[in-house]
């Protein structure tokens, strides 16, 4: 059971101030006629007493209580809402399995990029999985088992390995009742705890380098790899596991062979945990609530605007520098100049967005601000790799600063891989340095390219000289990545010559 406050930001996206767990596993407090125990339902009143306790800290202006398969499930839940109402002061809304899927899908949806996928949420009764496509809900099932339900396949044997084949033959049986989840290969995307667990695990035992679990891509050979090393575990050593929490020992294995043979049943191409789930999802329904399809229209916009308003960026500046990025850019690739691509600009355009973001905690240590601010922060929509690239890209300053920040990153790349991000970076800081007081002092250039030289005719509107200073000195890591060199010519336009 969990108490999650959100917080909601000027740019429109939520932001979590607390997050409050107690491990209260009401599966176990139902009787073999499906009720739930007065022992089950004096846990779920004192758990969420303590929950009223902490969320009278807030001024909430939104509230909701949402319960889900065990009390679904339960043949006196309609007793068990009154015991709330009356104990708690709370309307307790129990979800249908629809509901409980499409929050999942919700969520998912509208915290990162992907477009298509199968998303699955284990929960301690219920493993809900959904199909969107062009993000929309295109089918949903729940099915009536989760972690603590398949948990019984190791508490008659004492072979693991034993159980383990029997339930890898269940889950396979169970799988297959449903014709649109095979060989779709798309992306699986985990919600909820046991997938959190699994990345989390997977992390420790990769050292990775990066912070954050949101939209962590793994794949089918490191879930497999995992149920390999934890099958072999005692109680005692499992509880032991960097990354696991304890109070999952017992449901990480049944729950990694859940989504190790559904990433089989899809032949999906890749394993992504969303950290946003069903709590998220609800509150993604209540923002977006005058929208037809309670999605947001582009996730990583949304995401970099927040970006903007959380460092304080002038989006003047960020118009300024992407047109000249965009016009140098456009003109190096027309002549065929550092192999430049559609997906080079992509990057490029993004990296605009944040280039020097570090300045807003100290501007001499910026590029090291902005390399672990954007390297290390979860950003919606994008996934680690991504991430990653737009952070090498923002926080430029040299050929020697850049080998240092992709240093632990750089088996990740390919070396002409690792030359375009530093020749993106390049022209980015170069770019920069021609609005370099903010005062949009450039109007228009002109480019020309020779076979030694590049010439850039920059027509200005006001004095020019902080702008010509700092070009002129940054320019050359861009002219050692384009083999070039570059020449600037400041000119000031009719109109301020007039004046």
């Amino acid at each position: 059971m969990r108490l999650v406050v959100y917080s909601q930001q000027k740019s429109g996206r939520l932001h979590e101030v607390e997050n409050v767990k107690a491990v209260a596993r009401l599966r176990n407090y139902l009787d073999e006629d499906g009720y739930l125990s007065e022992e089950g339902i004096k846990k779920l009143i004192t758990t969420l007493k303590s929950f009223k306790n902490v969320s009278e800290t807030y001024k909430l202006t939104k509230f909701a209580c949402i319960a889900t398969a065990t009390i679904r499930q339960a043949r006196n839940k309609e007793e068990i809402k009154e015991v709330v109402k009356k104990e708690i002061g709370w309307d307790m809304r129990i979800l249908s399995e629809k509901e409980e899927a499409f929050y999942g899908y919700l969520s998912v949806v509208n915290s990162t990029s992907i477009t298509e996928g199968i998303t699955i949420d284990i929960g301690g009764g219920s493993t809900e999985v959904t199909y969107f496509k062009d993000r929309i809900l295109k089918h949903y099932h729940s099915f009536p088992f989760g972690a603590l339900t398949l948990k019984e396949f190791f508490t008659n044997t004492k072979s693991t390995e034993k159980a383990m084949t029997k339930l890898r033959g269940y889950l396979q049986e169970q799988f297959q009742t449903l014709d649109w989840l095979q060989n779709k290969a798309v992306p699986l995307i985990g919600i909820g705890g046991s997938a959190r667990n699994l990345a989390q695990i997977d992390q420790n035992m990769k050292a990775y380098p990066l912070a954050g679990l949101h939209q962590y891509q793994m794949n089918g050979s490191d879930i497999a790899h995992i149920i390999a090393s934890l099958s072999s575990l005692s109680k005692e050593d499992l509880e032991k596991v960097e990354g696991l929490s304890k109070d999952r020992a017992d449901t990480i294995l049944p729950a990694s062979c859940v989504f190790l043979n559904l990433y089989e049943a899809v032949d999906a191409d890749s394993f992504i945990l969303s950290r946003k789930g069903l709590r998220d999802g609800v509150f993604y329904e209540y923002l977006s609530q005058n929208t037809e399809t309670n999605l947001y229209p582009n996730v990583l916009e949304d995401s970099i605007v927040e970006l903007i308003y959380e460092y304080d960026i002038d989006v003047k500046h960020i118009h300024q520098i992407q047109f000249i990025t965009e016009k140098l850019f456009k003109g190096l690739q027309a002549k065929g100049i550092g192999s430049l691509t559609k997906e080079d600009w992509i990057l490029l355009e993004r990296a605009c967005y944040v280039y020097n973001l570090g300045e807003y905690i100290d501007s001499e240590s910026s590029p090291q601000h902005t390399f672990y601010l954007l390297a290390n922060r979860t950003i919606d929509g994008l996934m680690h790799l991504e991430r990653l690239k737009m952070a090498l890209i923002a926080s430029y300053k040299n050929k020697t600063v850049f080998k240092q920040f992709i240093g632990p990153y750089k088996h990740w790349f390919l070396k002409k891989e690792r030359k375009k991000l530093d020749m993106l970076g390049s022209l980015l800081k170069f770019t920069y340095c021609l609005d370099a007081t903010n005062r949009k002092v450039i109007d228009d250039f002109e480019l020309e390219i020779g076979n030694e030289t590049i010439t850039l005719t920059l027509h200005c509107n006001k004095d020019y000289k902080p702008e010509q200073y700092q070009a002129e000195k940054q320019k050359k890591h861009l002219e050692k990545n384009l083999g070039k060199t570059i020449e600037l010519i400041f000119l000031y336009s009719e109109s301020v010559r007039e004046s």
